[in-house]
């Protein structure tokens, strides 16, 4: 069975996020294409994670056999985080670009996701490149909102976009190759004009195409795979 994970990052609430939006044209379409799917939600947005302490990186950086029991309750959370995303096949992300960069929201999740022994591994022999993913073969849709525009490579404030750059960077530990992120987003929100009526078509239509598509494969992958 293929599992969609869905991930809400907005802080806005349901009526007034774009994102959210999209996550749910998505989620809907996505099902619509494969209903034999199983989807698990996160809204990080409305139930933000707590940021990781001292005490969380002391637990998770003490081998599991050795951890004392408060250790074990500190990492619960992230581990149950991660639990989710090794049990997806495809995640959509709603990530709306706040001062150029992800919602804190978004940061502390990834923060609970990149866990050494659980989606990465370190070793010191591989020299400069010492970090390795262990998740991989997953999926990653971003829907995203931006209240200007012009944020695409080679645009106007592309040099100012910290969001998908970041995400990217961290696509790894999610097991998914950056190459990869398919990115839809909903430009001019500021303006609230012409264009940005324009924006918010183009993107639902390109959410239905993705969704489309991701539910198209990946229910075929399952049939091939029942069918060997």
């Amino acid at each position: 069975m293929t599992t969609l994970l869905r991930i809400d990052a907005s802080a806005q609430l349901e009526d007034r996020s774009l994102t959210r939006m999209l996550t749910t044209l998505f989620t809907t379409e996505f099902l619509a294409a494969n209903p034999d799917a199983n989807v698990m939600t996160r809204d990080i947005g409305q139930d933000p994670v707590p940021a990781i302490d001292h005490r969380f990186i002391h637990a998770a950086f003490t081998p599991p056999e050795a951890r004392e029991g408060w250790m074990t309750d500190r990492l619960a959370l992230s581990d149950a985080l991660i639990d989710e995303v090794e049990a997806a096949d495809v995640i959509v992300l709603g990530a709306p670009m706040y001062n150029y960069g992800m919602p804190a929201a978004l940061k502390g999740w990834i923060d609970h996701i990149a866990r050494i022994g659980r989606t990465f591994s370190f070793d010191l022999a591989r020299g400069d490149v010492p970090i390795e993913p262990i998740l991989q073969g997953k999926q990653l849709i971003v829907l995203s909102s931006r209240g200007e525009f012009g944020f695409e490579p080679g645009g106007p404030r592309a040099h100012m976009n910290a969001l998908d750059p970041a995400i990217a960077a961290c696509a790894h530990y999610f097991g998914v190759d950056a190459a990869d992120i398919q990115t839809v987003a909903i430009e001019y929100q500021e303006f609230k004009d012409a264009r940005h009526d324009r924006s918010v078509a183009a993107a639902e239509k390109a959410t239905r195409e993705l969704a489309l598509r991701f539910g198209k494969t990946t229910r075929q992958s399952v049939s091939a795979d029942l069918s060997v």
